[in-house]
């Protein structure tokens, strides 16, 4: 997905240790957990190449994992995965670089590696996972955006998976705010996925974002890699931000995953009849912070991270472009009539508009109107000539 906009990231030079914490995550049958405790027993980790088969299975290596270690199949395959990310303009962050994230440190299996496309040092900025259905309602995709480019637009980060629905207006809102965002993939961080999103992925690395993924380079969707992906959206931020998501939306992995982790979690009510509004509204009551504007989240912040923000953001000349910080003008005429029938959480067809107001306006004042309207951004064109009111 290399882009002519994109920046060239500079792989560093390969290292024994690097190279040691990339063979045992290309290891057949190592998990996460398994891997960090393994290296936490040898003084550095590339040591491990030295070790005799019988030492490499004390850290509870199954025999295949062991032997695959052993007889320097894992060194080669890492040393192949090195040579193709730095073609890609991929960085390889392992878990012990300086610049791993310390938040991620903390929970129960961080990815012992992570490949890195864009700026890494996004990873450590104070950021908020946004997180939902990928079958939104027209009020879902406008709360995750309005609510993504006001916090972004006052330099809290946003992070998510890039997922139809919800993960893409989030990052749509960030970047809208002319801020960057971080994407953090269920597949290689090569792979885009899903494939309509591609535009994205570019907007977000030229945006100077981030995509990350503890996948290796040409990894293809798979089921199981989703849910545990979502364990790195929480854990790399200062909370979850739930907007919409069904009774079994993978969306409670990622709110469970964020309290397990300590994480604090937000969620936007939504309409008790819709099946979207479960696992938002099960949350709040749960003790989730209902979330309804910026300011709820922004008043909810750890102590510490909102003085920082605040500090950052009381040190810039001007608010960031496309952030909602005054309200709209009234509007007038035609434009009045049309934006009154119009609501933020459904969608209406021309037809029926057209229907609505015929005693008022001729169609093609209709159609000027709402063209008057887009323009101004105060409603959004769906697909199937729908519109809807902007947030």
């Amino acid at each position: 997905m290399t882009t002519q906009t994109e920046p060239v990231t500079a792989q560093p030079v390969l290292d024994e240790d690097r190279l040691a914490w990339l063979a045992l995550a290309l290891t057949p049958g190592l998990g996460p957990k398994r891997i960090v405790e393994a290296m936490r027993q040898v003084e550095a980790p590339c040591q491990m190449f030295a070790l005799s088969l019988t030492e490499i299975e004390g850290f509870r290596f199954p025999g295949a994992a062991a032997q695959f270690v052993f007889d320097g199949r894992a060194r080669k395959a890492a040393e192949e995965e090195w040579k193709k990310a730095s073609g890609q303009a991929v960085e390889i962050l392992t878990f012990g670089c300086e610049a791993y994230p310390e938040r991620l440190k903390e929970i129960y299996d961080p990815p012992p590696v992570l490949w890195v496309r864009g700026r890494k040092e996004l990873l450590v900025q104070s950021s908020i996972a946004v997180v939902g259905t990928r079958h939104p309602t027209p009020y879902g995709t406008g709360m995750a955006e309005s609510l993504s480019r006001d916090l972004a637009a006052r330099g809290l980060l946003i992070v998510s998976g890039m997922a139809r629905g919800i993960d893409t207006h989030a990052h749509k809102g960030a970047l809208a705010a002319g801020k960057p965002t971080v994407a953090v993939w269920g597949t290689g961080a090569d792979v885009i996925y899903p494939k309509e999103n591609k535009k994205l992925a570019e907007d977000i690395v030229a945006g100077g974002g981030t995509i990350v993924s503890e996948l290796p380079l040409g990894t293809f969707p798979a089921p199981q890699n989703f849910p545990r992906r979502n364990r790195i959206l929480s854990g790399v931020s200062v909370g979850v931000l739930v907007v919409e998501a069904s009774e079994n939306s993978g969306t409670r992995v990622t709110a469970r995953c964020a309290a397990d982790q300590g994480r604090d979690v937000y969620a936007v009510p939504g309409n008790v009849t819709n099946k979207n509004s479960w696992t938002p509204n099960t949350l709040i009551k749960q003790g989730a912070q209902l979330t309804a504007t910026w300011e709820d989240v922004w008043e909810a912040l750890p102590t510490k991270v909102r003085m920082e923000l605040e500090e950052k953001w009381a040190a810039e000349s001007k608010p960031a472009a496309g952030a909602s910080l005054l309200p709209d003008p009234p509007l007038k005429g035609r434009e009045a009539i049309i934006y009154e029938v119009l609501r933020q959480d459904a969608a209406l067809q021309m037809d029926e508009i057209l229907e609505m107001v015929e005693a008022q306006l001729s169609s093609a004042e209709v159609f000027t109107a709402i063209f008057e309207l887009e323009l101004a951004g105060r409603i959004r064109s769906l697909p199937g000539k729908n519109y809807v009111r902007s947030f």
